[in-house]
Parts: C-alpha cells; structure tokens; sequence
C-alpha cells in the first residue's frame, strides 16, 4: 500500500511541477487567450494530470491527511465557506487554493455560464480570470502552484508505512464509492467537482480506478477467509460480489463518452426524479450509481465492502 499509493504522490508532485513549468509567465503584461494559448494548454495537461494522481489515491489518503485533503481538493463554496470575508486574490497561495483554484484559473475563459450563474449567488464571489496582469501572472506561478507543490512534497515526506491506518484505508474505499454519488448529486445543482474543465465524468471513473487500485491490495487477504459458515459472507464469495459490482459500474461509466458528465434535464429533480428523467443520460447515471452505494441494498458495492470489513476485522472504532 505504501509503495502504491506513493507512485501517486509521485505523480501528483511532479505533474504541479510540470504545470508550473508551463504556466505563462509574461514579463510586461498578464494571460492572453491567444499569444499564451500553447502554454495555456500545456498548463492544462499537467493539471489534468494532477487531478488524475490523486483521485486515485484519495480514498486512502483524505482520511489520514484531513487538512491536506481540504487544500488540495476543496471545492471554491466550500472555501467561501469558511471564509469571513472571502478571497479576493484569485492567485496567491491563501484562501482559496488547490487543484479546483488553479481550475478555475485556467479554465477562465470557457466557463459554462450555468457555472458562472451558480457561484454569482455565493457570498464574496469572485469572477474567475486569468492573470491580468505580470505580477499576478507571477503569483499564480510562484504562490497558487507554489502552494499545490508545498503540499504535494507535504504528503511525500509524511507517507510511511508507519502512517498507514488500514482500518482507515478500507473505509476510505467505501468513501470514495460514496463520494461518486456526491459528484453525480451535485451535478444537478452546478456544484459538480470539475465544473470548470467540465471532466467531473473523468474525476469519476478516476474515482472507480483508485478504489480497485487499492482494493486490490486487500484482496487476497479477502479470498483467504474461507471458514465462514455463511456462504454468503465467505471471503471469495464477497470477493467476487464487489468484482462484479465494480464491473456494472465500470459498464455505466463507459455508456457516457467523453469527460464531462451527463447534463442533467432542466426538470431533474434529486428527490423525487419522473420517470422520464430517469430514462436521459443523466437519469440512468444517477439511479445506476445511488444503486452501487445504497448500503440497505444487499446487491451493492457499498454493502459488499461493508460485509469485507466486517470479515476482516477492519471496522474503525467509531463505528
């Protein structure tokens, strides 16, 4: 688990290198969307990278690293939030930072306008721009990346075996399956994760990916219980339960092509969906995922993860 999880922050640190490499960095004048348009991209990439690192180690990582995980991947209302008087510096390394800050950064001129309306009601909102100007364009590179590549070296120097809580490792399995319905849930609100790059699809399947990745670990650990007198609860039984529930929401995912996810219907209603909504694209991926992290239903990855906890002797104190 450690050597696993540490590629990613790996990857993590040196995808935020690579995009403050390529950030522009004029020296009379902030961002143009056309003369800075190839390091703009450039900037894009390694960002998109980023993400990818550490959605697949979220799951084991956000329990042991709670303040990290806020700084790396809070949202820009959950910010707002807890913050008296908001941020109205848009690119130094305080108030709102992380991966969704430089976001919302670089993705500036090609916001979706129902994004732009949704974070217009926030208190203390703040229009997103790029660099306006070759000091701001040097904050952005030396402080908001800066602050991205501070805390990536952050959980470098503190993941060590020592720090690896596996009772909290595994539960964080059943927190990402959870989380995917969070993102699904709040796409239907315009408070979806990648609003801006419009790749909450992407964050998704990156969310799935991490959680076998790591699942995986446990795995032969799983199928070695075999002495169970409930076949139901034997080790390769459950086993074989979370595989295949992995695989349905695998298949799911491939039915939307591209990175953003489906929009939803302008009817769509989260507490009470009509049938016909429930039949849009967006309709069936909410009702497959709610379906895949319903602990009350036995058939569920969620419920399937629980039975392996309870197996393993690996339920947290707190529950």
């Amino acid at each position: 688990m450690h050597d696993s999880l540490l590629a990613d922050i790996h990857a993590l640190r040196s995808a935020g290198e690579g995009l403050q490499n390529a950030a522009p960095l004029p020296m009379d004048r902030g961002w143009d969307g056309t003369r800075d348009r190839a390091a703009i991209e450039a900037a894009k990439e390694q960002w998109k990278a980023a993400r990818t690192a550490y959605e697949y180690s979220e799951g084991a990582l956000a329990p042991l690293f709670p303040d990290l995980d806020a700084s790396l991947d809070a949202r820009y209302d959950d910010f707002l939030a807890g913050l008296p008087r908001g941020d109205d510096r848009l690119f130094d390394d305080q108030g709102v930072v992380g991966l969704h800050a430089i976001e919302r950064i670089l993705y500036a001129d090609r916001i979706p306008p129902r994004i732009t309306t949704f974070e217009a009601k926030l208190d203390f909102y703040q229009p997103a721009a790029f660099p306006s100007t070759a000091e701001e364009a040097a904050q952005f590179h030396d402080l908001l990346v800066g602050r991205l590549l501070t805390d990536a070296r952050t959980l470098e120097s503190q993941w060590s075996p020592a720090k690896i809580d596996l009772a909290g490792a595994f539960g964080g399995l059943v927190s990402l399956m959870n989380e995917q319905r969070e993102k699904v849930n709040k796409a239907s609100t315009n408070e979806e994760e990648s609003r801006y790059s419009q790749r909450t699809m992407t964050d998704i399947r990156d969310n799935l990916v991490g959680t076998r990745k790591i699942y995986e670990l446990f795995q032969p650990w799983l199928r070695q219980n075999t002495n169970s007198a409930d076949p139901a609860h034997d080790g390769p039984s459950i086993d074989g339960q979370i595989e295949a529930g992995f695989d349905r929401l695998r298949a799911l995912y491939d039915e939307t092509s591209g990175e953003a996810i489906p929009t939803p219907p302008d009817s769509w209603s989260a507490e009470m969906p009509s049938d016909a909504d429930l039949q849009t694209p967006f309709g069936r991926l909410y009702s497959g995922v709610r379906a895949a992290v319903d602990p009350e239903d036995a058939a569920s990855v969620v419920s399937s993860l629980l039975r392996a906890q309870a197996l393993l002797g690996l339920k947290p104190a707190a529950q």
